[in-house]
């Protein structure tokens, strides 16, 4: 009735012990096999990371240094002259090597080798797992835990700059245990030429050095005499392999590693960049960020289970050390375990300690990840261990654990190959919008991928004409060849079907209604698509377009000039009826004076005329052309309105038409008049140069009236000399002053026939002033010097 029992033969029962232990001992390596294997098939699904050109022009420079072919370095923008070389050049090296030159295969190349260090990274991790807990279970845990973080699973194939940094930590850590632990020579020069490396990669990676001498130290403190001559042996021939390894890799040192090394931490302390920053419902200069806002990033991005076994990580280890305080500076584990909380904790509050910059959530310290990555496998080792649980409780621990990763797994898959976007439960992601008026979204820009993708998927066929940031271009080439014909980018006037855009900006209207493409990820737009004719709109959307039009007409415009430009509270709406078929691509913009600085937000102050945006509801109604432009509420004083033409790169040439309105009186045009009763010209052919000083800010008014096209396109320069040389910049510290020159479009406009500029000047006490026009490579047609009094 029943079958027999299953029987084994005796042949493979004898093998079955065998295959078991070579599955425990290369676990590890076979799950670094399967991601490896899931990169390779999903990797072109990736779209192209912010800095990835700029990457590859820093090695491309160092290239050519070191083959003798070029001293380039002071043409990469400031900072990018102090980046790493040691990740991206084998990456140039290995596209030469296979020929590539297409950059849909390069860049492929590029996210797989950035990847496979990743789990190179995740490896190591598990190999010093191993050794601190003594469990390969664990450790398996520890390897999961280093790959399945969402946000970083992403970057690793997306960011060349901080996902190498964060896997040489985790092979710096492994090595550092490693040579304390054998405490041999080799041990100590291996361990110094991966800190050299670490640091090559980012300057933050000396902070390595003083916990090895630190411990060499208390080594040395209570070791006997014979003992201490091997001791001070390896920690010299460390320090030497170090700062030899770090040398050779940074041809940029060469000629004066002091000055390199000074510049490099200056730039880690001050970073002169410092973008508006998204971070709970508030827009902010990076430079004036909560302390708090790296690790509330890394708390709402990290997934739950993570945080929790990182938490009780940090307990354990606080808890030890308050039970056995001396035993931490006798003991070499006990050391190394207070070290990983160190590396986590110290990072970022040394960065909020010391006002850096901080931006982009968490992406500069993702290399604390490794260390609290251990810390969670001691987390789950001590909880298995809690209340001496016997073996069912541990092993049901254990399994609530991988059912915790599975999920993590599920989320991943689900929003693939958006990972860098995920956010837990700690923030609201119900809420239809909710963190996209919170967080920045998709900052990267990676995401565009996905929307060329779906443009192309709606229309099989058809070719498309093209608009969106500056990265569009870059993001199309990541398109296979034949796929990338079919899509073109609008130029000069070209007129383009489809606008992309990364995010919506919370300051404009809702546009829901409009979009042909919108990836969501918690009910929050990613990617929107919004076609510019009525072509290819909805009904739905040409109502809502019709019933603009029909609002703006029941007022008077404010202006009548390429477009009539209507006013109703803070919303410009730009009307052109029977508009020629480049009207839609060339740019409305408007440009923002306001009387009292103070009152813009933070970004905006130090370049009060800086707030320009695209015509957000700019479309094609037949022969009817409208635009729409939210002022934001704080919008008083003077508005220079305008079109111009849109080349490749954004707003190029003449504007077709400026004009000038004002908000609220007194305006600019009184307050130049003012200052020109208080001090003459500069000279005949001169503007007019105001030092102006209301509100307790000292800015720089530039007027000249009549002006003509060679006095609008003649850039003019801007020499401050500050009383104090430490407060100028670490890039123009060789000139004694700061070189401030523009070009006049950049801080003004020209309403009218008159040009203005109103240029801030910096906070810093200041000496002098030089300033004038001048014509590259033939010399200065004005120039004067002002000297500001106390």
């Amino acid at each position: 009735m029943f079958p027999p029992p299953l029987t084994i033969p005796p042949q493979l029962s004898a093998r079955l012990p065998a295959a078991r232990n070579f599955l425990t001992r290369h676990a590890a390596l076979i799950l670094c096999a399967l991601f490896l294997l899931t990169a390779l098939a999903t990797a072109g699904h990736y779209g192209l990371g912010l800095d990835a050109v700029s990457q590859q022009r820093i090695a491309q420079v160092n290239l050519n240094y070191i083959l003798g072919q070029g001293d380039e370095f002071d043409a990469l923008p400031y900072p990018h002259a102090f980046y790493s070389v040691a990740f991206e050049l084998p990456l140039l090296l290995a596209e030469q090597a296979l020929g590539l030159e297409d950059y849909y295969d390069v860049h492929r190349l590029r996210l797989i080798l950035t990847h496979l260090f990743f789990i190179l990274g995740g490896y190591f991790c598990y190999r010093l797992a191993y050794r601190l807990f003594n469990s390969r279970l664990i450790a398996l845990f520890a390897l999961l835990l280093f790959l399945l973080h969402p946000r970083l699973y992403a970057h690793s194939f997306v960011n060349s700059k901080d996902l190498p940094f964060l896997s040489m930590f985790a092979i710096a850590l492994y090595l550092l245990e490693r040579a304390f632990r054998r405490d041999t020579v080799g041990a100590f020069l291996l361990l110094g030429i991966a800190v050299g490396l670490l640091t090559n990669l980012r300057i933050m990676g000396a902070m390595l050095l003083p916990a090895v001498i630190a411990m060499r130290a208390l080594d040395l403190f209570y070791a006997g005499r014979p003992q201490r001559k091997p001791l001070l042996l390896t920690a010299g021939l460390f320090l030497l392999a170090a700062g030899l390894t770090w040398y050779a890799l940074t041809p940029h040192a060469w000629n004066n590693p002091i000055d390199y090394l000074t510049a490099s931490l200056d730039l880690t302390i001050r970073h002169p960049h410092t973008p508006w920053q998204l971070f709970q419902g508030e827009l902010l200069p990076a430079n004036a960020l909560p302390p708090h806002y790296t690790l509330t990033w890394f708390s709402i991005t990290t997934p739950p289970l993570i945080l929790l076994l990182g938490l009780i990580g940090l307990a354990l280890v606080a808890a030890r050390s308050l039970r056995r305080p001396a035993a931490l500076f006798r003991n070499t584990q006990l050391r190394f375990a207070l070290l990983l909380p160190a590396c986590f904790l110290l990072p970022p509050l040394a960065a909020a300690l010391l006002g850096s910059v901080q931006y982009d959530h968490w992406r500069h310290f993702f290399f604390c990840y490794a260390p609290f990555c251990l810390l969670a496998a001691g987390g789950l080792r001590g909880l298995a261990n809690a209340l001496s649980l016997g073996r069912p409780c541990r092993a049901g621990i254990c399994a609530l654990t991988a059912a915790g990763l599975g999920l993590v797994l599920l989320q991943m898959t689900q929003i693939h190959p958006l990972q860098h976007n995920y956010f837990n439960f700690l923030v609201n992601r119900t809420a239809p919008e909710q963190l996209r008026t919170q967080y920045e979204m998709d900052g990267r820009r990676s995401s565009h991928r996905e929307g060329l993708e779906s443009l192309l998927t709606r229309h099989p066929h058809a070719p498309l004409t093209l608009r969106g940031s500056k990265s569009l271009p870059r993001q199309l080439n990541l398109l296979p060849p034949a796929a990338r014909q079919r899509l073109q980018i609008a130029d000069g006037n070209r007129r383009a079907d489809y606008e992309l855009t990364h995010h919506i900006d919370p300051a404009q209207p809702d546009l829901a209604f409009n979009s042909a493409y919108r990836r969501r990820l918690y009910n929050s737009a990613l990617i929107t698509a919004r076609p510019l004719d009525a072509a290819l709109m909805t009904a739905a959307a040409i109502a809502a377009y019709q019933e603009i039009y029909r609002q703006a007409l029941t007022r008077e415009p404010i202006i009548r000039a390429g477009y009539d430009v209507y006013l109703d509270d803070r919303q410009l709406t730009f009307v052109r009826a029977n508009c020629p078929p480049e009207s839609p691509d060339t740019w409305l913009g408007v440009k923002l004076f306001p009387h009292h600085p103070e009152t813009l937000p933070a970004p905006w102050r130090d370049n009060p005329g800086s707030y320009a945006t695209f015509g957000n509801l700019r479309v094609r109604l037949n022969d009817l052309c409208l635009a729409v432009i939210q002022l934001p509420a704080y919008a008083q004083g003077d508005l220079i309105l305008m079109q111009r033409n849109l080349g490749q790169w954004g707003p190029v040439g003449e504007p077709l038409w400026q004009e000038f309105h004002s908000l609220s009186q007194p305006g600019l045009g009184e307050l130049i008049e003012r200052g020109r009763q208080q001090q003459p010209p500069a000279a005949p052919s001169a503007f007019d140069v105001i030092l102006d000083r209301a509100d307790g800010r000292h800015r720089l008014l530039y007027a000249k009236s009549n002006c003509t096209d060679a006095d609008y396109a003649t850039p003019i320069f801007l020499h401050i000399a500050p009383v104090n040389l430490a407060d100028l910049p670490p890039h123009s510290r060789g000139n004694s002053f700061e070189n401030r020159d523009f070009p006049l479009d950049y801080y003004g406009g020209r309403p009218g026939g008159d040009c203005i500029a109103i240029v801030p000047l910096p906070h810093y006490p200041i000496a002098s002033i030089r300033t004038g026009q001048y014509v590259p490579g033939q010399g200065e047609l004005w120039a004067m010097e002002l000297t500001l009094e106390p």
